[in-house]
């Protein structure tokens, strides 16, 4: 009981966490949207609008925060613990997208700068590296490991680093009318947007495809389990991860003798011991064999 409810007092304070820094990114990006419509400059515009999507990847990693919360049904089995997941794949493709449409912009403006009213690029782009520095610091800790408020953390750094790149900019602009600086920077943000991105993308994707967690092998995992008296064989595995913190595992186990239920329980019982322990594997399925005739190979190919 008093698991549950640590696991639930985490997720309200996430929630919280992640409500605060909406309201203040709404208040950054539509600063920087009319100060960059004002001043003229393409980056603080970009600036803007990468806020922007920062304030719709933490709307969708809120609401898939609060969904996590809901209980398992008989019609939800494993209840809506991917919501986050797919809140993580939708932010890094929006990432993805928007930073693709930026470099096409800055193009255009790269071959034929124009003077730009450096004064609100300057102070806006302050305004912004307090409130995302704020912000960043606020889901720093959760970010460690947590794939949904990753993706929102990583979205919340680089808006501020690209408004570090964008004051800069202003400076340069401001004191040496170096004006090319300013689609030149949006360019570099573009690049760096992209490769960040892509990088939750693959994650994402790799949970979403049941991929086998890249950090374990199920060689290991099976010269582990037929240490175990008794145990002949593993075969016909599945290894996945339900989220960034659920791993499943499910096989069925060969055994040398017609043993009973309950001494298959015992031995039940100390593998997933073991594999909590060794390989951090929260959930085991377990078929129990006695000279059945079929494929005795790790991967069947159903």
């Amino acid at each position: 009981m008093s698991v549950n409810h640590d696991h639930n007092h985490t997720t309200s304070i996430k929630g919280k966490k992640l409500f605060f820094t909406i309201l203040l990114n709404i208040f950054i990006t539509v600063g920087q949207l009319i100060g960059g419509l004002i001043s003229g400059s393409l980056a603080l515009i970009s600036d803007a609008l990468h806020n922007f999507t920062d304030v719709i990847s933490l709307v969708i990693s809120y609401t898939a925060d609060r969904m996590t919360k809901r209980e398992q049904t008989l019609s939800h089995t494993f209840g809506y613990k991917r919501a986050e997941i797919i809140a993580a794949f939708i932010n890094g493709v929006s990432l993805i997208i928007v930073s693709a449409y930026l470099a096409y912009q800055a193009a255009f403006r790269l071959i034929t700068p124009e003077p730009i009213a450096t004064n609100y690029v300057i102070w806006l782009s302050l305004v912004a590296i307090i409130g995302n520095g704020i912000s960043v610091l606020i889901l720093q800790k959760d970010a460690k490991d947590n794939l949904n408020m990753r993706s929102a953390y990583i979205h919340l750094f680089s808006d501020l680093i690209i408004s570090v790149a964008v004051l800069i900019g202003g400076l340069m602009m401001h004191f040496f009318s170096i004006y090319w600086i300013d689609p030149l920077l949006t360019i570099t943000i573009s690049i760096y947007l992209f490769f960040l991105s892509l990088k939750i993308v693959v994650e994402s994707v790799s949970i979403l495809m049941l991929f086998s967690p890249k950090h374990l092998s199920i060689l290991d995992i099976e010269t582990a389990v037929c240490k175990f008296p008794k145990v002949k064989n593993m075969h016909h595995v599945h290894l996945w991860e339900l989220n960034d913190k659920d791993i499943y595992l499910e096989a069925h186990l060969e055994f040398e003798e017609d043993i009973t239920l309950s001494e298959f329980d015992a031995v039940c019982q100390s593998i997933e011991e073991m594999v909590r322990k060794d390989f951090n594997i929260s959930h085991t399925m377990f078929q129990p064999e006695f000279f059945r005739e079929d494929e005795k190979v790790l991967i069947i190919q159903d």
